[in-house]
């Protein structure tokens, strides 16, 4: 149940009216790394974790509540820097907001050719913001991911908060309005809070790497491939791997490696303890344990199934960090 609260999270405010702004704003309300996308797609994902991880579902459902009250400030900033647009396109009074706020015929021409940089504003809108990018591209499902697995889900909502995090820090730098920089400072840094929040939540289920469940081939797991001339070394191809603590190997010679593995059917693993062996023994392991965790929490009660959490469920799943 969503319960709307007229107040704004944030006082957005402008100290003018700007059409070209408004127009890349609209990157935030309708585009592929704005607000609307962030609260769909973790809407969208809590649904998956209300049973077996009952925590998630919880913090998905909260981060997803609070981005779209940011799409409701981002909404808001862009009608206020249109302040007079949709009057004029309706032929207002003379005496309308634009008037008053611009000083001359010339101007207010000026004003007006602004806002028509991108047509949606004067076409389709009458001046009020749109679900598109700041090209005018619709708002489209395609931005939204998720698979259903919260080690594959949290990493891909830290990137979305990431990519986020920019396009705000970018939007800073193509306006003066103090007021404006206010409001996408506080919207830039509620990203980096979500992302922690998706770090830490990874962080508590564990094992969490690799992402799903199938553990990697060892054979192939560490090695590196250097696969143009000269090369530089970093912790991406020398010491042990960050997440797995494996050696890398460097293949220096990839086209001769190639040839001498029989296209890499005869590749030795190297560099790590893991075994096939210790691989389907950990696939099964995983596979049983997740299996477990959703079917116990999906199970009907008193011959039925509701969308009901067990209140011990829940409180046993947030003691072991939501494994």
């Amino acid at each position: 149940m969503f319960h709307h609260v007229k107040e704004l999270q944030f006082k957005a405010r402008v100290s003018k009216p700007d059409p070209r702004f408004a127009r890349l704003l609209l990157e935030q309300f309708g585009g592929p790394n704005g607000e609307l996308k962030a609260a769909m797609q973790y809407f969208v994902q809590a649904f998956g974790c209300r049973k077996p991880y009952p925590d998630k579902y919880d913090m998905l459902m909260d981060i997803a509540t609070e981005e779209f009250s940011h799409l409701e400030i981002v909404g808001a900033t862009i009608q206020m820097l249109l302040t007079g647009v949709n009057g004029e396109l309706k032929n207002a009074a003379d005496e309308s907001d634009l008037n008053k706020l611009l000083d001359g015929t010339a101007a207010k021409e000026t004003y007006i050719h602004d806002a028509l940089v991108d047509p949606h504003f004067f076409l389709v809108s009458g001046g009020t913001p749109t679900l598109t990018d700041s090209n005018g591209n619709p708002w489209s499902a395609t931005y939204i991911m998720g698979m259903g697995d919260p080690t594959v889900d949290m990493r891909v909502n830290i990137a979305a908060e990431a990519t986020a995090k920019l396009v705000y820090e970018n939007l800073m730098k193509f306006t003066d309005d103090v007021y404006v920089k206010e409001t996408l400072r506080f919207l830039m840094t509620r990203e980096v809070a979500h992302l922690q929040m998706f770090q830490a939540a990874l962080e508590s289920i564990q094992p969490n790497f690799p992402p799903g469940i199938l553990q990697s081939d060892p054979k192939f797991s560490n090695k590196y491939f250097n696969m143009s001339e000269g090369s530089f070394s970093g912790p991406w191809n020398e010491g042990k791997s960050p997440e797995m603590g494996e050696e890398w190997q460097v293949v220096e010679e990839p086209v001769q490696h190639i040839r001498d593995t029989e296209s890499l059917l005869n590749e030795k693993a190297s560099g790590t303890n893991r075994t096939e062996k210790s691989v389907q023994e950990t696939n099964k392991a995983l596979s049983a344990e997740r299996k477990a965790e959703v079917d116990l929490a999906t199970l009907p009660k008193n011959g039925e199934y509701n969308w009901d959490i067990d209140p011990d469920k829940a409180s046993k799943k947030k003691k072991s960090g939501g494994k």
